[in-house]
């Protein structure tokens, strides 16, 4: 059983793969594209600041130890002193240096809104990174089309120099009958075999560019580098009709939402500075002198002391830079709203641009089959022709190549035209 197993699955190995398609490439280099490492970097960072954020509510604890020395401390009256002394009470009043090591602890009740206003402003500027990510990765998708379709070209463009080989082959060896039958010179098969090794030298630098797209598409992507590069290949796309729209399925717009959102939360982060907050603190230190003064006078010893209250605090200044402020965030939301309005103007002029390009090919491709078959029943007269001698060979030889230039611009215009088509349904996102 196992070996039945190892068996198909080296017979699977062993199978040749399809070509790969251009949504397939587009994936490949999406995932591939080291910038794909942001999401999980920007993700990991909203949550720790979210959660640095929420730790606002927890109570704030600080510690601190001081010393000081005072030029003068508060002391008994001089008659107060001295009846005192009369009475046998040694007053010796505050010393000048003074120690305190303490610990406060507060603790946030109302806080106008500004730890919530703070997550969501963390929340949208995440948004917004993310959104960005992907709109770069978006980007990537053209530079694969260059790619894909120059690839797909080569393709097109060697397929018709093997069926160019073969038309030069087929004249060359009716030639080579002829000039044994003394009805054609020898140069006539020698011109023939010269034109069908310049094509056969074509073929092998039209190999040679497509082993070094190959490998730079496979490497964009991703994806293995197929054993013989050379007999790599990919799939034509499919012929569709140009995506319409706006251009609202762009990445670009979701970019625009999320900063347009960021704004809305900052600006109400300008209104919860300006409410007022309400906590209750706590404060112990051991040190001297203490909260009992009057005792301190009399003895100078360490002591433990505690307070405890609640503040309610509200800043005013945030009012003078309240309204600068604001209007700041409205310039940055009609920045956004303008840099929305350029992309979807942009958007739409690519568009008419594209659209008219493939209605300029669709109409090209239409007579190019016409073309190619008055190109093709010339060549073959041609041949005839030259089979009585009313030709020679050069007239043949140019009758080739006229056909040959027939079809090549037939592929030139398809595969543009495709190119146009896949370009178009980029700048739609449909």
């Amino acid at each position: 059983m196992k070996k039945k197993i190892l068996i198909l699955a080296v017979a699977a190995v062993s199978i040749p793969t399809q070509g790969q398609t251009l949504e397939e490439c587009w994936r490949a280099a999406e995932q591939n594209y080291p910038l794909i490492r942001q999401y999980d970097l920007i993700e990991k960072t909203k949550l720790l600041t979210v959660a640095n954020i929420q730790k606002g509510w927890l109570p704030q604890v600080s510690a601190q130890a001081q010393a000081t020395y005072q030029s003068d401390v508060t002391a008994w009256p001089d008659q107060m002193k001295t009846m005192m002394t009369g009475m046998g009470v040694d007053m010796k009043g505050l010393k000048k240096d003074q120690y305190r090591v303490a610990v406060d602890v507060q603790q946030t009740i109302y806080d106008g809104g500004t730890i919530s206003n703070q997550k969501t402003i963390a929340l949208e500027q995440a948004n917004v990174q993310s959104a960005q990510t992907e709109v770069n990765l978006y980007a990537v998708r053209r530079r694969v089309n260059e790619m894909y379709f120059a690839l797909l070209m080569l393709e097109e463009q060697m397929q018709l120099n093997r069926d160019l080989q073969e038309l030069l082959a087929g004249n060359e060896q009716k030639l080579k009958a002829m000039v044994k039958g003394g009805t054609a010179a020898e140069s006539d098969w020698k011109n023939v075999k010269a034109e069908r090794l310049n094509v056969v030298q074509q073929a092998t630098t039209l190999q040679s560019q497509k082993r070094m797209l190959t490998a730079m598409l496979y490497t964009f992507c991703g994806m293995p580098l197929p054993s013989a590069l050379g007999g790599a290949t990919i799939v034509k796309p499919a012929i569709v009709s140009p995506s319409g729209g706006e251009g609202g399925a762009r990445p670009e717009m979701r970019l625009f939402d999320a900063q347009l959102r960021l704004t809305e939360a900052q600006e109400q982060g300008l209104k919860s500075a300006l409410m007022p907050r309400l906590g209750i603190f706590a404060q112990g230190y051991y040190g001297y002198p203490g909260l009992n003064m009057f005792q301190d006078m009399m003895r100078h010893r360490w002591s433990l002391n505690g307070v405890i209250g609640a503040r309610l605090t509200w800043n005013i200044s945030a009012l003078y830079t309240h309204k600068n402020d604001k209007a700041k965030l409205q310039l940055q939301r009609q920045l956004t709203e303008t840099n929305r309005d350029v992309f979807l103007f942009n958007n739409r002029l690519e568009q008419i641009q594209q659209q008219e390009e493939i209605a300029r090919y669709r109409k090209l491709m239409a007579d190019d089959e016409e073309i190619i078959s008055l190109r093709s029943a010339v060549r073959k007269a041609a041949e005839s022709k030259l089979a009585h001698g009313i030709i020679d060979v050069n007239d043949l030889v140019r009758e080739i190549n006229q056909e040959n230039a027939a079809r090549v611009q037939r592929s030139i215009h398809e595969i543009e035209m495709l190119k146009e088509i896949y370009d178009n349904k980029f700048t739609t996102n449909n």
